[in-house]
């Protein structure tokens, strides 16, 4: 491990999750399910958003179904998604009101209770939200997310007003101040410079000195595609990842977990760099954002985590249950689903 890092993989397992013995990588079983692929912002390297038309939106029956298969799996985790601000492209709303809502937060809202009654814990990331709409939705999810990608102004974000520096880092401090355990993290390689990389995990550091609600940050590496603005963009190299964690090891406080995608990323050659987590998996759904990439199995996880103690765990870190950040009528099902992941642990 690089000498220069001022945290070890395992004093950061052990800050994040509680006493453990070695290095400990942990990882979500999850359901992933987009709500729409509607989208206001037009990112020069995406391929999520789909204009409104007949499919733009994921059925309820659609979604039960995968929620059925879900708990049938042992998922604990259902991640919701969508486009950002869905309502202001025009010709979606009449879609959304053929279901009996007005909005899509509604919808989201309606969807996540459902997945509860199934007994998993939502965690929303659902683009740029009000302090109001988080507030609507902290009562039925048990954490939420929301990348901040960069503090740096860069072409990719041109015609993207969700994606300015100043509205992310805006919504990151509300859900601080709701006391919302949250999600954020750097995508890399999108026309970013290190000194870019650095100040995005500065700002990052400071929230969460000053609220205390950020779990994990994800070091996700750009991965260039067919038919975008971007197709000809190399993506982040092995080197810039390695050292964007190793950064990040050294600039953010003890208690937030690194995360990077073992879908996108070259996980052997990261590990050793400050990785203590590796997300959300899916053995239901694939990832709708990179869905050329698949995700590992358990099996290929405990492949890549050779030489690591490979631990599942919920999308609310240990710390913010004993913390008590949780809506009151979610108590229950996060004990049953904390002993579950352990007895499973066990086998």
């Amino acid at each position: 491990m690089p000498s220069s890092l001022i945290v070890s993989t395992h004093e950061r397992a052990e800050a994040v999750h509680g006493s453990m013995n070695g290095d400990v990588i942990t990882y979500s079983r999850n359901v992933f399910l987009p709500l729409t692929f509607v989208c206001q912002n037009h990112c020069g390297y995406c391929t999520f958003r789909r204009p409104v038309s007949q499919g733009c939106l994921t059925m309820p029956d659609e979604l039960d179904k995968l929620l059925i298969r879900g708990e049938q799996f042992g998922c604990t985790e259902v991640l919701f998604t969508f486009g950002e601000r869905p309502e202001m492209v025009p010709g979606f709303e009449p879609y959304l009101k053929t279901l009996g809502y007005s909005t899509i937060l509604e919808y989201c809202m309606e969807m996540s209770a459902r997945a509860i009654a199934h007994g998993m814990l939502p965690h929303t990331n659902a683009g740029i939200l009000t302090y109001e709409e988080l507030e609507q939705l902290k009562p039925l999810n048990a954490s939420m997310g929301l990348m901040l990608e960069t503090t740096a102004e860069i072409p990719a974000h041109r015609g993207c007003p969700g994606k300015k520096p100043e509205v992310r880092i805006a919504m990151i401090e509300d859900a601080g101040k709701l006391q919302i355990p949250f999600t954020t993290g750097l995508l890399i390689g999108i026309g970013e410079t290190r000194e870019d990389r650095a100040e995005s995990l500065r700002v990052i550091s400071d929230l969460h000195h000053r609220y205390d609600h950020i779990q994990e940050i994800i070091i996700q590496n750009f991965c260039p595609k067919p038919g975008t603005d971007m197709a000809a963009f190399p993506g982040a190299t092995t080197e810039t990842m390695q050292g964007t964690i190793s950064l990040a090891n050294e600039i953010l406080p003890p208690d937030i977990s690194i995360q990077i995608p073992p879908n996108l990323a070259d996980s052997q050659s990261l590990l050793r760099f400050g990785v203590t987590d590796l997300g959300g998996v899916s053995p239901v759904t694939p990832d709708y954002v990179n869905p050329e990439h698949p995700w590992p199995g358990i099996e290929e996880l405990r492949r890549l985590t050779n030489g690591y103690t490979l631990r599942e765990r919920l999308c609310i870190y240990p710390k913010y249950i004993k913390k008590g950040w949780y809506p009151p009528g979610l108590k229950d099902y996060i004990m049953k689903l904390e002993n579950r992941i352990s007895e499973r642990g066990m086998l």
